[in-house]
């Protein structure tokens, strides 16, 4: 994995040349093994990388990478997992290789094809292309969104980066808040691409492509919307063809995982015991020639800990399993970092593990694969079911009703539902069983005032509703990239469009971008073999009746694991990446909160409704109700705020 950085000027050469070193160093944590600069003053162009080296240590792998006519640049964040096969299609076609990166074969098949070679890539990338020959820049995106991709534009300057501060180190680039990112962020819990927090800089889109000379700025996508449609239609629809579709997946991800344990430095997985993290493994296991390295972290608390399944699963693949445990104190001691890690807002706190499993693998091996990406296309997030009955349920009674109903359950003490559910969880069927009820009981709640399938998901993933956004900043959430894609998927069966919806927003803008930037952060690079293009597009195909049955997602998941451990090894509630936050708000973070929180200081900033904090922060410790995501969001938001403004 890699850092990358870039501009092109009409007017801005000089200044822009001076910063791009520094623009380079501050992504040298991305890539700690090396670094290259390139600039050409008649074009005003400059390109720079920092290198994790990955495949071919040695110098020939070395970036800025030139064409053999010196005329074409490439800097490369990724992986292209096909690059053999791609360079003997080149070899045949008169290229020759000087190298065994796959960073050369991705150069020459842009010089052989173009821009469509995009489409001949399976992998995570984040590219920027210098054409001498046309004078134009090429910046490109993986299909999925794995690797990052930012960009500022204004005044007839382009410059480029893997993350904000790369933009932002060089000289004259103005942090003018967009704050109109400020209630999305407080809606989702991050800021929705295109947006950042800044003005005049924005995220390419997954999937996208952008081309800038002295006379043109172009965005476009470069792959095809998936027409749901064929979950209907597609002869995997057959009676009788489950197990024929759990044999075809199965071949794609041993494929998949096949192609991305290939690596010239120490690799391993990441472990939690969970369903996506163990098949990985087991695949894993199952194609190397020897015990593969697993990692785990886990707490003291029992209700946030997944380490002692993590160590079952591993016992019985034979893996070569390390876990930490970790205190309180270590997972505190992360915070300070994440304004710095993340760059822009970011209230995902599952960030604080995630940064420091990845700092425990990092210190055995440089590369690791990951479960990500399992949920949101094998339909495993309780919300999708739980949303497709209110849809067709629940909403169905009368308005009056459901509001009567609402205001009753409202009047609920939160400690009293969360004692209830816990006594009452053991005897629940699976489905019914959840790490964090509290949380979904008050989601519940607030989705019997709503009726379309659209707000009722809204519900459902937000942080903050637009009701409580629009009270604490004044005005609603803008329309972003949720309404659009639910705009585009009108037609899609119910489960189908709210995984669609998740993959082009949540799975994209928070899960990814937790796990690149911790992961980053500690020079690690993750893969993630349930995100490889054929397993995509092999996923969009499977019927959802084969994804979602007796009251549980991953079906199709779940029956092929089993071909590798048993079923009592990972049928348990879902957990997730949690860590207590309530608890820690209450207890050894209540004065950071009281501090970043704190009336005159909200008051000074005249962003947030002082008066609302302050009830919502009365409230969250006396136990009258139950906020620690909410406050978690506006103390990273202050945090930030503090680090960079």
């Amino acid at each position: 994995m890699c850092g990358i950085t870039g501009f092109i000027t009409n007017n801005q050469f000089e200044s822009f040349s001076r910063s791009l070193p520094a623009a380079t160093a501050s992504l040298a944590h991305r890539g700690p093994d090396d670094f290259g600069i390139y600039v050409d003053s008649s074009a005003g162009v400059g390109l720079g990388h920092r290198r994790l080296s990955i495949l071919d240590l040695s110098p020939l792998g070395h970036q800025p990478m030139t064409s053999d006519d010196d005329m074409v640049r490439i800097v490369f964040n990724g992986e292209v997992y096909n690059f053999k096969v791609l360079r003997k299609e080149l070899e045949k076609a008169g290229h020759q290789f000087r190298s065994d990166s796959d960073t050369e074969v991705i150069l020459k098949a842009y010089l052989e094809w173009g821009t469509e070679c995009l489409r001949r890539f399976i992998g995570m990338f984040a590219l920027a292309i210098w054409d001498g020959r046309s004078r134009r820049l090429f910046l490109a995106r993986d299909q999925q969104g794995i690797k990052p991709l930012y960009y500022y534009h204004h005044g007839g300057n382009l410059i480029f980066a893997s993350e904000l501060k790369g933009i932002l180190a060089f000289e004259g680039i103005p942090k003018t808040l967009d704050t109109g990112a400020i209630p999305l962020f407080l809606h989702y819990q991050y800021i929705p691409s295109p947006r950042t927090v800044y003005q005049h800089i924005f995220k390419l889109l997954p999937g996208h492509f952008l081309i800038c000379d002295s006379e043109t700025f172009r965005i476009s996508p470069w792959t095809e919307t998936p027409n749901a449609a064929s979950r209907q239609s597609s002869l995997l629809g057959i009676p009788g063809s489950e197990l024929t579709c759990i044999d075809q997946l199965q071949e794609i991800l041993t494929r998949a995982v096949s192609d991305q344990i290939v690596s010239d430095v120490p690799i391993g997985a990441l472990l939690s015991g969970g369903i996506d993290s163990s098949l990985v493994a087991a695949i894993m296991q199952q194609v190397s020639s020897g015990p593969v390295r697993t990692f785990s972290i886990g707490f003291k608390d029992s209700k946030f800990n997944e380490a002692p399944w993590a160590a079952k699963v591993a016992a019985f693949l034979g893996t070569s399993h390390t876990e930490l445990y970790v205190t309180s104190k270590d997972a505190l001691s992360v915070i300070p970092r994440l304004p710095e890690i993340y760059d822009e807002p970011f209230a995902d706190a599952s960030a604080i593990p995630s940064f420091l499993v990845s700092q425990l693998t990092r210190s055995h091996v440089t590369v690791a694969l990951s479960g990500d990406g399992g949920d949101e296309q094998f339909c495993g997030y309780t919300r999708y079911w739980a949303t497709q009955a209110m849809a067709s349920g629940f909403q169905r009674l009368p308005g009056p009703l459901r509001i009567w109903l609402y205001k009753c359950l409202s009047l609920i003490p939160p400690f009293f539902v969360e004692t209830f559910y816990n006594r009452l969880q053991p005897v629940l069927p699976p489905a019914f069983r959840s790490a964090n009820f509290p949380d979904k009981w008050q989601k519940l709640i607030v989705q019997m005032g709503h009726a379309d399938l659209q707000s009722l998901y809204r519900v459902s993933v937000c942080l903050w509703d637009m009701d409580r956004v629009k009270q604490l900043t004044g005005c609603f959430p803008e329309s972003s990239r949720f309404e659009q894609v639910f705009d585009q998927t009108t037609d899609w069966p119910t489960l189908s469009r709210l995984m669609r919806v998740d993959q082009q927003t949540y799975l994209t803008e928070a899960m990814l971008v937790k796990v690149d930037r911790a992961s980053m952060a500690a020079g690690l690079e993750i893969r993630v073999p349930l995100l490889d293009q054929r397993v995509v597009e092999y996923a969009s195909l499977i019927p959802e009746e084969f994804l979602f049955q007796k009251g549980q997602g991953k079906h199709i998941l779940r029956r092929l694991l089993s071909r590798y451990i048993p079923a009592a090894l990972f049928e348990r509630p879902k957990m997730g990446f949690a860590i207590p936050v309530s608890r820690w708000l209450q207890g050894e973070l209540k004065p950071m909160l009281l501090d970043y929180l704190a009336e005159e200081r909200l008051k000074r900033e005249d962003i947030f409704d002082a008066a609302v904090v302050a009830a919502m922060v009365s409230d969250h410790l006396s136990g009258r109700a139950n906020h620690p995501h909410r406050l978690w969001a506006l103390l990273m938001w202050e945090m930030w705020r503090e680090k960079w403004l």
